[in-house]
């Protein structure tokens, strides 16, 4: 008589692998049965009532109000310029004359020496225009007060 090629640990992991098989199909199934897919369109719908707010049920409102065109703002409004002096005034911090660039100390504005209308050192007081540039504000037409 020949001997039977399961053994008892073969039997225990194929029991194991049908009974894995079997939780993956219920749970594909359980998914199935609760997936939002097959929705009629009525159920996507969502719609926006006269206060903006979205709703599932179609708005009752039956007059659309009647808007300005000119109440409509598309973009930013463009920033007010101050009307304060654009000149201001501070007091050089740092100045490094071989490379030639400082710092003025009232809000660590950079300057370079081209800027310069005389020869400058630290703690000199200046008068300065500003500007944007590449890495923030610099300080360009800087003189000194006297």
């Amino acid at each position: 008589m020949a001997k039977s090629n399961e053994t008892f640990n073969k039997k225990e992991k194929e029991k194991k692998r049908q009974k894995k098989l079997q939780d993956k199909k219920e749970k594909a199934a359980e998914r199935k049965a609760n997936s939002g897919k097959g929705k009629g369109l009525e159920d996507m719908m969502a719609y926006v009532d006269e206060n903006g707010n979205i709703t599932s049920s179609q708005p009752k409102s039956t007059q659309p109000k009647m808007i300005e065109l000119s109440d409509v703002a598309i973009a930013t409004p463009k920033k007010v310029e101050d009307a304060e002096d654009p000149l201001k005034s501070g007091v050089i911090s740092f100045y490094n004359t071989s490379k030639g660039f400082g710092f003025i100390r009232n809000a660590k504005i950079f300057f370079h020496v081209n800027q310069l209308s005389y020869p400058a050192k630290e703690n000199d007081k200046v008068n300065y225009l500003t500007e944007k540039g590449p890495k923030g504000l610099i300080a360009i037409n800087v003189n000194k007060i006297v």
